[in-house]
């Protein structure tokens, strides 16, 4: 998650005296407003509880009232402090943390604690309501969720809550997955927008897994869902012949023999991403990027309306990194994000093996950036768990231990795969299988490469 305070805002207290607020923004999101003190607050109590040694600089105080000049620094001074506690692998994941965030984001959008229905949309498109308190954090609503829908306890942690925003033409974006530290009931509401749902879709990338799920018959049905709502959207390919033999297993109620099937095919289990920009193989090429299979995966225009497929695998990341920047929304005047409205513009790059002795920056600009790094982090950890034999369920603990690696302006380094690499190519998209490389010498190699280990985070 990319946490940012792009903004100050004068506020009036209580008393009728002023303040200044502190706007932190997560994904470019407003999350809360809190005031000096609040942050200030938190700072003692996470010295008390993890020692001076482990704690960020936190900006001084200040006798006298500030200039704006001062409150530009001490915003600039907040933001970092916020930045440096979220990926601090102890402080990241604190309760002391997560619970300042979830009380903040509360008394930001001023929605008192009391009980609530919350609408949860299944892939298959119904809507599933839960009555939930409104400071119910993110595991508490899934864990409803559950109980609602009949789930076994153990298979509650196979999926997750997404955050996405529906298109004027049924088209999905995801925007995150709901986090520890934030409060879906109030997420949802303070978008004030019937655009944006909560969706349940599974947190797991490997298909092995898919039999756990599908051993039960509440699971089975929400594989089921998911699997036929993506093929619908067209993030699995089916060509004609398959398309008949999933629609007789469909008119049989054949559930687990049409997800077997779908296994087969292209794309499954992929989450797709809206259109956006790469500077691969050249700067501006307009993609669609997929994530799944341990790989993110390119559809590239090229400058000359060529039509380019590539994969660049996950076991051939060195290490990738989320930055952000504020871009002035054009307004007439050249002051920089202090006090005029702003855009994040967010970026996901990461070093990838091109061959044997070259390694090279490959660089995505998009608004899920932090989605497609949270995408590839989770892939990293079910790898390192099953290498090591291992099941899920520590792959989904280790899971939420990590998503702290994914903030802005800090390089996430995969751990040692100890895998032999596969080698990537660029090939034309067309109905022959005909290679047509681009730079096809550049893409080869076939040997284990050794990534950076978790001591070098």
């Amino acid at each position: 998650m990319h946490f940012s305070i792009p903004e100050t805002e004068v506020r009036s207290g209580d008393n009728g005296s002023t303040y200044v607020a502190y706007n932190i923004h997560v994904n470019g999101v407003l999350h809360c407003r809190v005031r000096y003190s609040q942050l200030l607050g938190l700072h003692e109590q996470i010295k008390k509880e993890y020692g001076s040694n482990v704690v960020p600089n936190f900006p001084p105080k200040k006798i006298f009232t500030l200039t704006p000049a001062e409150v530009e620094q001490r915003r600039e001074q907040l933001e970092k402090y916020m930045q440096a506690v979220r990926q601090h692998p102890l402080l990241g994941a604190s309760d002391l943390f997560n619970s300042f965030l979830r009380k903040a984001q509360q008394e930001t959008q001023q929605i008192p604690t009391e009980e609530a229905a919350l609408d949860i949309c299944l892939c298959s498109g119904p809507k599933l309501t839960v009555h939930i308190l409104t400071s119910d954090q993110t595991e508490d609503v899934l864990e409803a969720v559950g109980t609602k829908l009949d789930l076994p306890d153990d298979l509650v942690g196979y999926f997750s809550l997404f955050l996405v925003h529906e298109g004027v033409d049924g088209s999905l974006t995801f925007v995150r997955k709901l986090q520890e530290f934030e409060l879906p009931y109030v997420s949802i509401t303070s978008l004030q927008s019937s655009e944006f749902h909560i969706v349940l879709r599974k947190s797991y990338w490997d298909m092995a897994y898919d039999q756990d799920v599908m051993d039960n018959r509440v699971g089975l049905n929400l594989l089921y869902a998911q699997t036929v709502s993506d093929i619908e959207r067209g993030w699995i390919l089916v060509n004609k012949d398959q398309q008949r033999q999933l629609k007789s297993l469909q008119e049989k109620g054949s559930k687990k023999e049409f997800i077997h099937l779908a296994q087969t095919l292209k794309y499954y289990g992929y989450i797709k991403f809206d259109p956006c920009i790469t500077d691969f193989p050249e700067k501006g090429c307009q993609v669609i990027v997929s994530a799944g299979n341990n790989e993110l995966n390119f559809h590239v225009k090229l400058p000359n309306e060529q039509m380019k497929e590539g994969s660049f695998k996950v076991t051939r990341m060195r290490c990738w990194r989320v930055t952000s920047s504020q871009v002035p929304v054009t307004n007439g005047t050249t002051n920089p994000c202090g006090s005029a409205k702003c855009d994040v513009k967010l970026e996901l790059a990461f070093e990838y093996l091109m061959s044997k002795d070259r390694l090279q920056w490959v660089t995505i600009t998009s608004q899920q950036a932090i989605m497609m790094s949270i995408c590839l982090q989770s892939m990293v950890d079910e790898l390192m768990v099953k290498k090591s034999g291992g099941s899920i369920k520590k792959v989904l603990k280790k899971r939420q231990e990590s998503l702290h690696r994914a903030d802005s302006q800090q390089a996430v380094k995969s751990p040692p795969l100890l895998t032999k690499l596969n080698s990537v190519s660029l090939r034309g998209i067309s109905t022959s299988n005909s290679a047509n490389d681009i730079s096809s010498n550049d893409f080869h190699g076939n040997y284990a490469f050794e990534g950076i280990g978790d001591d070098d985070l």
